[in-house]
């Protein structure tokens, strides 16, 4: 077991060496909204410290995914029917790939604040795994972008839009499919794109109209008592499995449906958000097994927690971002607020952390920059040319990645 534990420490620590270049998935390279770039710009408008603006055609709220010189993203008709993705240069931003996936004969409605290609990629060296929930997913090669495989029978009705993204553990691709029809979360075969294991949701749904069945949370691997495992969070309940079989090792219950914010792992603890309706954030203690909703839950906070965006934990730290901008921060051992303040702004996008620094993206394109720590000091606030923004962005190397309603952007720092 102690081999086992040393090899995955060994494997954390080369993903973060990674991170300087690569920006692999939904909020980095470990899935919590940390760069460790130290000469991240911290001030910048439409025209300042901006190295390149390129349009993106359609519409789409995926993040930008980064490995070595490519950037890649997704992006649909705004009425659903064609299905594409993007890759651009990361040095010029000149688009080198700009793929037709998918075409879509009667989407699904979708809310009016989400787009058909929210879910963000993950890629890796050679390829790049792209997902438009219930109407595909591709695996494409980077260099020619040739399609490798594709797959499109892993439907579910989403309602309102899909939104959550893929993540690669081992060999496998694994994404949830949380749907008013159908809750499950499902591996594939990354080379190939067959079904390894795919697990209903154990949550009681019996007497549970369909719109509160749904959800659109990404997974993240923690590791308990030497075992890793993936915790997913779903509608009335986050569940953790087995990453090889796919095996439910514990879960804890709620009420909450729609949820969107990645949780964040630290300090034996989980720290998942319950709701889009009145969120609440819970603490998770792990080691547990079965239902540990009476015996694992921490502490809870339960007031001005963000509906979409993310937390973000930094050392002894948790940093939140409600959607109508109340800015929080929470000790993560007690849950005990540290100090709260409002940004002006309604917020989608997850923040980041790099440089000592906690980023806030608003849907405006403004972008307030603090100091991490027990005090709240504003630092920067960047305005940008009123677009529209709801991807969390990205960083790769020492560049920070903005994608708006219509650009994507990078943004150094002056030299």
């Amino acid at each position: 077991m102690r081999r086992l534990f040393a090899m995955f420490v060994f494997l954390l620590s080369s993903s973060i060496s990674q991170g300087a270049d690569n920006w692999p998935q939904f909020r980095g390279p470990l899935g919590d909204g940390h760069s460790d770039s130290q000469k991240l710009a911290l001030t910048w408008d439409g025209q300042q410290n901006v190295v390149w603006k390129t349009p993106i055609h359609d519409r789409g709220w995926s993040s930008p995914v980064v490995w070595k010189d490519q950037i890649w993203l997704t992006t649909a008709t705004a009425d659903g029917h064609k299905c594409y993705a993007v890759c651009v240069d990361r040095a010029s931003g000149r688009v080198i790939h700009d793929l037709h996936l998918f075409d879509v004969e009667t989407p699904q409605p979708i809310a009016a604040m989400n787009s058909y290609a929210s879910p963000t990629s993950v890629i890796e060296e050679g390829r790049v795994y792209v997902h438009f929930g219930t109407y595909g997913t591709a695996c494409i090669q980077t260099e020619s972008g040739e399609v490798l495989w594709t797959r499109r029978d892993l439907n579910c009705d989403h309602h309102e839009g899909a939104g959550s993204s893929p993540m690669l553990v081992d060999n496998l691709l694994i994404f949830n499919v949380d749907g008013r029809d159908v809750q499950y979360v499902v591996a594939l075969d990354k080379f190939t794109g067959s079904t390894v294991w795919k697990t209903d949701r154990s949550a009681d749904f019996q007497d549970v109209r369909p719109d509160l069945r749904k959800c659109y949370g990404t997974p993240i691997v923690v590791e308990s008592e030497g075992q890793r495992q993936l915790v997913s969070v779903g509608a009335r309940g986050t569940m953790a499995y087995d990453i090889g079989t796919g095996k439910e090792l514990w879960k804890v219950t709620y009420g909450g449906w729609s949820i969107a914010p990645r949780p964040v792992y630290g300090h034996g603890m989980v720290y998942l958000i319950n709701a889009y309706i009145n969120p609440e954030l819970w603490a998770v203690k792990l080691g547990g097994a079965g239902d540990i909703t009476e015996t694992h839950i921490a502490w809870k906070h339960t007031k001005t927690m963000p509906s979409r965006p993310s937390p973000l934990l930094v050392d002894d730290l948790l940093y939140l971002i409600s959607s109508d901008g109340v800015a929080t921060c929470l000790e993560a051992t007690s849950g005990k607020v540290v100090w709260q303040e409002r940004i002006s702004g309604k917020f989608s996008a997850s923040p980041l952390y790099a440089r000592g620094r906690v980023y806030f993206f608003d849907e405006n394109s403004v972008t307030t920059v603090i100091e991490a720590g027990r005090h709240f000091s504003k630092l920067a606030v960047n305005v940008m040319d009123n677009e529209e923004l709801m991807a969390t962005p990205a960083v790769a190397g020492d560049s920070l990645y903005i994608r708006t309603a219509t650009h994507l952007y990078r943004i150094d720092e002056s030299r």
